[in-house]
């Protein structure tokens, strides 16, 4: 009953692809999930389905590279990353992406998505540099950053409110040469 998915950017377990309009409905779930929102900095966001169609809209008409993340072996959709905020003139993006359901997290659909994204951003849409935000206490969300070649660029101090509590938002980038010399080895 799915619609078929396009596989754009390919890699061994998960492909990414452009949205479709089933997308919409899984995303408004899962953004309605605190357990997900909390660590994406947008649980004060009312997420409809409608938001979330004309949100995939959006993105396209304002020149950004936003995918879901595919398991190869199912076509299931099991998260989200994107290339947005694209500067043409210094060559840099802001990268994001989250796993949505906890079945699927720490079993490095992350960083291979990550990965899959940065080879893209760097050889087919020539930008030299990628940041991305995270707060300090999404530890497993870090420890995928760095295994791609993260490196904590700075940190905002208690820029986050969530739960009562104030944390660190945290800045992470990664530079085009770094990947060439990695070769996108693991």
């Amino acid at each position: 009953s799915a619609m078929e998915r396009i596989k754009k950017i390919v890699g061994e377990r998960i492909y990414l692809s452009p949205l479709n309009e089933d997308d919409c409905r899984q995303y408004a779930r899962w953004l309605n999930d605190f357990e997900i929102t909390d660590r994406l900095g947008v649980s004060d966001m009312v997420n409809t389905f409608k938001s979330e169609k004309e949100w995939i809209d959006d993105n396209i008409k304002k020149g950004s590279h936003v995918y879901g993340i595919i398991l190869a072996e199912t076509d299931e959709i099991i998260g989200n990353i994107g290339i947005e905020s694209i500067s043409a003139t210094c060559r840099k993006a802001d990268v994001g992406l989250f796993i949505g359901d906890e079945i699927h997290r720490n079993k490095g659909y992350g960083a291979e998505a990550l990965r899959l994204a940065c080879k893209y951003a760097f050889d087919k849409l020539n930008l030299h540099s990628l940041h991305l935000n995270v707060f300090a206490f999404n530890e497993r969300a870090i420890a995928c950053y760095k295994k791609v070649g993260f490196k904590e660029a700075g940190r905002l101090r208690e820029a986050y409110y969530c739960n009562g509590k104030y944390h660190d938002q945290i800045i992470m980038d990664i530079l085009q040469m770094y990947m060439k010399v990695n070769q996108l080895k693991k």
